[in-house]
């Protein structure tokens, strides 16, 4: 994945968000809209906003009122009052980032539910979690809002859902929500209204003779923030940073890795080793007018989706005015495969009705309904257009494609640089994602592909890079004297680099500096050993103490970093035993972390004479106390 985090579950660019005076009280609003259900997201990368826009839509064929919420803007404390609207729930949609963490959303909200002792008696409440098992921490901070709540003295009005997006994430919440609506209804005492109909959340205006100046053409927040930037720069007001270097790191091989360098002189924006940078990319024109194309519509058309609900805070679903043309390009995700609800609005469009009565079926909880939406459309991988391609009869308008299709969102990556060494420049490692699908078509990565398109001088121009920086917990350790062991195989290696470089910069200083020991791997040393100068460099300055570099695939058994973990376990043992030597772990989730966390255990075990529970619970202390961190991916 290059070092994108594809986490369980950025936030979404908020887009036309009502200004900050805005009502801080979810009861009032909602005593004053006639409203008894509640859906709080804690949502990193738009999923459980999207859940919670679902849910709260649903609530309507049940005769009641729903409205999704981010808890970051409203007071949380409030919760106790619920109890004083009648048949009220609250529905949480809570993913889970990182290490077990809340989402930046909801950071507020857990700190409230850490240290409240408010009674919640009379509030009625359900969660659903969305996470990803290849994480240590799976799902843990849905588990933690259940747990609490009920402490608070809240009545759970249904069982907590596990969602996976290791798995089926979306399989996951439409099986919940099936069973969770009828629930309801025995609850309250509500039927349904009959049919699940389609229910518009915009509606189009069209600007046939409107200034260009006043025309969104890809800002995040504010109008214009492209054209003059002014800091603080964050997911709201990304930097434009000029590309200064892109290039490719593999000597050869059939994968494109590359290496790039974007200037933030003059920003005022600081990082340290081991933060991401977020980037926010844009999607390729080719299967932008290709949309633009197959649904026979001028994408340049000027327009504005606005919210039917006048008292929301979301006017719009992404920054209006703007063209379709904009919106496809920098606002909308339409390279994932569509959710099932999109497909079962869509439905309604298609002019066949076995192609109607498949996409309805897709969206249901039957056997056969989820078998072929895992089929058709998730092994088979098929976007948005492609979905249209195979489907001649569907031709959906498209200002109800753009209301139905997820935000386009910022994608992470570890840093590669010290801003000791380069307080003016952060270096980017990446690896393109390119594959082709079962149907035959060659599906690029969004974010990579657009990254390597980013030529140092293009024309003239400089390419820029909208981005901000995500501060994290990945830091080099408080003393300087104090070991580092660093696992981080293919582009795992990035936030490496910084540390690197950071101990080389401290060793300059003159300050003891402890010992510095790297893992890393690749295929061939021949063709793809990442930064094998630097590295080779560096050790021959004795700012590496030992470079153990895993080659898989130069011999017939494939050699893996933890193979080599497992070679130097006595020095490994002493380190970290003795020396209190702080452990990094950086790249594949789903089996390197994994694998090398038991190879953790295994020394533990053999040299600590521990039994495995006992290692285990070592290795976990090691976390807590800040001394064993990952930064993963999946």
């Amino acid at each position: 994945m290059g070092c994108v985090f594809s986490m369980p579950e950025d936030r979404s660019a908020a887009a036309g968000r009502a200004p900050s005076t805005q009502e801080t009280s979810f009861i009032e609003k909602m005593k004053k809209t006639g409203r008894n259900i509640v859906v709080f997201y804690g949502s990193q990368t738009g999923t459980g906003e999207e859940f919670a826009n679902r849910l709260s839509k649903d609530a309507q064929r049940y005769g009641m009122k729903g409205m999704a919420a981010d808890p970051e803007e409203y007071d949380m404390s409030e919760l106790s009052r619920l109890a004083e609207i009648g048949n009220s729930l609250a529905i949480f949609c809570m993913a889970t980032y990182g290490e077990g963490d809340p989402t930046d959303n909801a950071q507020d909200f857990y700190d409230w539910l850490q240290e409240t002792d408010g009674q919640l008696n009379g509030v009625n409440y359900t969660v659903f979690a969305l996470g990803n098992k290849t994480y240590e921490h799976y799902n843990a901070m849905g588990a933690y809002v259940d747990k609490r709540l009920e402490e608070l003295g809240a009545k759970r009005v249904f069982d907590l859902g596990m969602g996976d997006d290791d798995g089926n994430l979306e399989e996951d919440f439409v099986t919940w929500r099936e069973q969770f609506w009828p629930a309801m209804c025995e609850h309250f005492g509500v039927e349904a209204s009959g049919e699940d109909s389609s229910v518009r959340q915009y509606e189009l205006k069209e600007h046939n003779d409107i200034n260009m100046n006043k025309v969104y053409t890809g800002e995040l927040g504010r109008l214009k923030s492209f054209e003059t930037q002014k800091p603080p720069f964050d997911a709201k007001n990304p930097f434009l940073a000029p590309v200064t270097v892109n290039r490719k790191l593999n000597k050869a091989g059939d994968r494109h890795l590359m290496h790039l360098e974007v200037d933030i002189t003059g920003s005022k924006i600081r990082y340290e080793s081991g933060d991401h940078v977020a980037v926010y990319p844009t999607n390729d024109t080719v299967i932008v007018n290709r949309l633009g194309q197959i649904l026979g519509v001028d994408l340049d058309s000027v327009i504005s989706l606005n919210n039917l609900d006048e008292e929301s805070n979301k006017k719009h679903p992404f920054p209006c005015p703007t063209t379709y043309r904009t919106a496809l390009t920098h606002y909308l995700d339409i390279i994932h495969p569509p959710r099932t609800n999109v497909l079962y609005e869509l439905a309604q469009y298609a002019t066949d009705p076995k192609d109607q009565e498949n996409m309805r079926k897709m969206a249901s909880s039957a056997p056969e309904g989820k078998a072929l939406y895992q089929s058709f459309v998730l092994e088979d991988n098929r976007n948005i257009l492609a979905i249209l391609e195979d489907l001649p009869s569907l031709r959906p308008p498209i200002d109800h494609l753009c209301e139905l299709m997820p935000r386009l969102q910022a994608r992470y990556y570890s840093i590669a640089s010290s801003s000791k060494v380069h307080p003016n420049s952060i270096h980017i490692c990446a690896v393109l994602v390119e594959y082709t699908t079962k149907t035959g078509r060659l599906t690029k990565g969004v974010a990579t592909t657009w990254l390597k398109n980013k030529l140092v001088a293009d024309n003239g121009h400089k390419s820029t890079v909208p981005m901000y920086i995500r501060k994290s917990q990945f830091r080099l350790p408080f003393k300087a004297s104090n070991p580092v062991i660093m696992v981080g195989p293919g582009t795992g290696i990035a936030p490496f680099m910084g540390f690197i470089q950071e101990r080389g910069w401290l060793k300059e200083q003159g300050k003891e500096v402890g010992e510095t020991v790297l893992y890393c791997g690749c295929r061939h040393k021949e063709e793809d050993y990442l930064y094998q100068e630097e590295l080779e460099e560096a050790k021959k300055a004795g700012v590496i103490t030992k470079l153990n570099v895993a080659f898989s695939r130069d011999q017939e058994q494939k050699v893996y970093v933890q193979h080599l973990l497992r070679t130097n376990k006595e020095d490994l043992w002493r380190q970290i035993h003795t020396d209190n030597a702080h452990i990094y772990i950086c790249g594949d989730a789903r089996n390197m972390a994994r694998d090398v966390q038991t190879v953790f255990y295994e020394i533990a075990e053999e040299l600590g004479g521990m039994t495995r529970t006992q290692a285990t619970d070592y290795i976990k202390k090691l976390m807590t106390k800040g001394r064993y961190s990952q930064d993963v991916w999946s």
